[in-house]
């Protein structure tokens, strides 16, 4: 059993889903909501280990509304000691608002059609990316802290800039939403004239529209926190369609082919989930004596696209400062070593095999 403790801050899907799966993995999980009866029904099925909040948590995970985050991020950060982080999925206005060295922004990159603590699972977040956003003020132990945290429940941290963040994300989360909506108005009003459209729907259209099913609510809060980065979004896809409705209306039919092609080739490299190493090589880094070293380190990953499959934190020979250790796969370590030392870091390499 580990001596780990953690506070989770509102107990809906992605909230719940981050204590059941720590109290699966020995942490020892206090609970609080916004509404009581959820609270007791986390306690009645041993989601949460305990109702309330621990002032002296390890780390305190606020997993409300995007909104909200801001001001229950600095209530928790004035009520607890140790460190706190979000699971919201709009990062600019939070890491702008909430300034502490103890804070590290966080979104977890992975969902479910359930709604709240009835979807609960402790192994959502298994293979999942898992955005952090440091600032440049974080602390390095916070953020080793935060990490650490995401590594057990089975994801994959990755570091980046609060503003990539929200125009990445726009992109791959939020507009297929909006898309999904859009397309299932247009279903909705042909079923108007045609009864039989929206059962004869197919695996494709119920594949497409699936993300459609999720909570107004919540919809309506990102797209006022991310409005900027959305309606951009937005503005492409809108031009891409009136493209392909162009090349569509015209019967070019090599155009149409060309772009069927490129979308299939994009589609076949998405990445998978992550894989177990067979041939794998340890990366360790002399942690430089400044805010914010650790957090480079992982965002240098993130930039040459290497997957870290683990790492640690030891104590340094040289002095007090901390070594990091990350595994990775040889295939990938001269890139990574490349990235390091064009930012001034001493990595030393050695193969595991």
């Amino acid at each position: 059993m580990s001596d780990r403790t953690a506070n989770v801050v509102g107990l809906g899907l992605i909230g719940g889903s981050v204590a059941t799966g720590l109290v699966a993995r020995g942490w020892t999980v206090r609970g609080t909501d916004a509404d009581a009866a959820v609270v007791e029904e986390a306690l009645s099925r041993g989601v949460i280990s305990a109702a309330g909040t621990d002032p002296s948590a390890e780390v305190s995970i606020v997993a409300v509304p995007v909104s909200a985050v801001p001001t229950v991020a600095r209530e928790v950060l004035s009520t607890t000691s140790g460190v706190v982080t979000d699971l919201g999925s709009v990062k600019g206005a939070v890491v702008r608002d909430v300034a502490s060295p103890r804070f590290v922004g966080g979104h977890p990159m992975a969902g479910s059609e359930l709604h709240g603590l009835a979807g609960a699972d402790p192994d959502l977040f298994r293979g999942a990316m898992w955005v952090l956003t440091p600032a440049s003020t974080t602390d390095d132990a916070a953020f080793q802290t935060v990490a650490s945290l995401v590594r057990d429940l089975g994801a994959e941290p990755i570091v980046l800039e609060a503003e990539v963040h929200d125009r990445l994300v726009a992109i791959v989360s939020h507009l297929p939403h909006l898309t999904a909506a859009a397309l299932m108005g247009v279903a909705m009003r042909r079923a108007t004239d045609h009864g039989a459209v929206l059962r004869l729907a197919a695996g494709g259209f119920r594949d497409m529209t699936r993300v459609a099913s999720g909570s107004p609510r919540i919809w309506i809060d990102i797209c006022r926190e991310n409005r900027s980065a959305i309606v951009e979004s937005l503005d492409e896809l809108v031009s891409a369609l009136v493209e392909t409705r162009r090349v569509v209306a015209e019967g070019d039919d090599v155009r149409l082919a060309a772009s069927l092609q490129a979308a299939r080739d994009a589609r076949s490299n998405l990445p998978g989930r992550i894989r177990e190493l067979r041939d794998a090589s340890e990366v360790r880094i002399p942690i430089p004596d400044r805010a914010g070293a650790a957090a480079e380190i992982f965002a240098i990953a993130a930039e040459t696209g290497v997957n870290i499959a683990n790492f640690e934190v030891v104590h340094s020979t040289e002095g007090d400062r901390g070594v990091l250790v990350i595994v990775v796969e040889s295939a990938q370590r001269d890139l990574f070593r490349g990235g390091l030392l064009a930012r001034g870091y001493r990595p030393t390499v050695s193969s595991l095999a």
